[in-house]
Formats: C-alpha cells, structure tokens, sequence
C-alpha cells in the first residue's frame, strides 16, 4: 500500500512531462523551439514535434498570406497635384528563425509597422517620381509593381516576402476638391463654349451658302421666266398679227369685244363717253361702221 502511495505520482508526474514535452504543428503555420530566448530548433512541416519540459518553449508563427491594410496616406506627385493614397500589402513568413531574430518578442505587431513605413516610404518615393494622371490611369498596375519590388529589397532581412501591393483608392484631398471641381467645371464650360462657337459659326456659313442658293435659283426662275413670258408674247403678237393680216375686220371686232369685257365689269359703276365715240361702233352696228344720216 505504502509502495503503490509512493509510484502513482511519480506515474502523474512523468505523464504530464511526457505530455508536455510534446507539442503539434498545424499546416498554417511553422514553430520555433526556444531555449532561454535562443532558438534551438525549427519545426517547418506539420505534425508532432518535441521539447524538454520547463526549459524550452515553442513559438508559432503563421504560415499563410497575410494582408496588411496601409493608413491613407498624402503624396505630391511631379506636378504639385496632392493625392490621399489608400492602399494594402499581403505578405508571409519565408524564414521564421530570421523572422525571430528581427522583431524579437514583438511578433507580428512589431513587423507589420516595420512594413509599414516602408511600404510608406516606397508609395511616396515612387509616386512622387510620376504625374498625377500616370497614377489615375492604367499605368497604376506598373507603379504598384515598382512600390512592390522597392519593399522587398528592404524587407527580406526580416524573413519576410512581400507578395503583392495594390492601391485601392487614389482620392484627391478634401480641401481641394472643391477648387478641383470648380477648375473642371470651368474647362467643361470653356470646352462648351467653343463647341457652341464653332456650331454658330458653322451654321452661319450653311446659311450663307442657302440665302445664295436661293438668291441664284430665284434669279434663273426669273429669267427663265422672263424668256418664256418674251417668247410668249412673241407667239401672241405674231398670231395676232398673223389674224389681222388675214382678216382686220374680225381683228377690230375681237379687240372691240375684248375692250368691252374689261371696260363694263360690274365694278364700273359710271362710263362717260361721247355718243358718238368709236368705242360704240359695234354696238351701234353689226359691222362696227359708222351708220349713214338720214336724209
């Protein structure tokens, strides 16, 4: 009984070191077996791993990609054109032991300002170096890839990889925006107004060219018309010669009637002519001769 008493701790006792000596490795991640703050061993591949008990400690860290959102910063490109930047990194642990002796105990907090402010740092640098309208354009992909390589040059002696930088917004400071829209304005209104100049200048001339069209079609109606009107009145003139060559009597008594017909409409009220005016030579007589007196 006494023997028992005495080896069921000593069993406990040699159970929890055995189980504290060993610890396990999840795939997403890689751990450090330190010793007094001295790394003693690496354990990179998942599964079981082991340590002495109370004298060694394991430190993990992530295996995966991580994001790292940037603060919006401001940058002065070439042209004096200020821009609030807003943009984020991801990255991951490719040496945890020279991960280990860079930050210290700090871990992933301390690291991530360090990738801070030089991912500050390069987005300045760089985008300092273009136009304000390279940045707003297409040609952002190649200076997201400048900032990148700029980083990883400066991060590698933190066993870190930077794998990708992207600028999510590229936005113009709030105190300019109101100045940067009344410029904007001001071009789209001056832009407006010499497409409105060129309209009226261009319609002045379409109506010019249709007062002279017009001008010149009217003008060759009229003298075509007028040649006609003189060709007419040459045809008449020769028919009505023609007439009184063969017959004059019948000529004077068709412009007799022909004078009537204008003279008596219903609008003359009163026609005063002397009885023996030629104007009644056929209505006194059939033959429009003057009667003989009588005897």
């Amino acid at each position: 009984m006494r023997k028992t008493t005495f080896i069921l701790p000593v069993i406990v006792v040699a159970a929890i070191a055995a189980l504290s000596s060993i610890f396990i490795v999840d795939e997403r991640e890689k751990a450090l077996v330190l010793q007094f703050g001295r790394v003693v061993s690496v354990k990179e591949e998942p599964g079981l791993g082991f340590k002495i008990p109370l004298i060694q400690e394991v430190v993990r860290y992530d295996d995966r990609i991580l994001s790292r959102d940037i603060d919006p910063l401001e940058v002065t490109p070439l042209d004096d054109r200020r821009l609030v930047v807003d943009a984020f990194a991801r990255y991951r642990i490719i040496d945890v032991e020279q991960f280990r002796q860079a930050v210290g105990v700090g871990g992933i907090a301390f690291a991530e300002d360090r990738l801070d402010s030089i991912l500050r740092a390069q987005t300045r640098e760089i985008l300092g170096s273009v136009a304000s309208n390279d940045i707003l354009s297409t040609d952002r992909a190649a200076l997201m890839l400048r900032i990148r390589n700029g980083a990883v040059s400066q991060t590698s002696t933190l066993g870190v990889e930077i794998v990708d930088v992207r600028l999510k917004r590229t936005d113009l400071p709030r105190q300019n925006l109101e100045a940067t829209f009344a410029r904007m304005r001001a071009e789209r209104e001056r832009e407006a107004a010499d497409e409105r100049a060129r309209g009226n200048e261009a319609a002045q001339r379409v109506r010019a060219q249709a007062d002279r069209t017009q001008v010149e079609i009217v003008s060759e109606a009229r003298r075509e018309a007028e040649i006609i009107r003189g060709e007419a009145d040459a045809k008449r003139n020769a028919i009505f010669a023609t007439a009184f060559g063969a017959d004059p009597e019948f000529f004077e008594f068709y412009r007799s009637l022909n004078a009537y017909r204008v003279a008596l409409r219903g609008e003359n009220s009163t026609m005063v002519l002397s009885p023996d005016s030629e104007f009644f030579n056929y209505l006194r007589s059939d033959t429009g001769v003057e009667p003989a007196p009588a005897q």
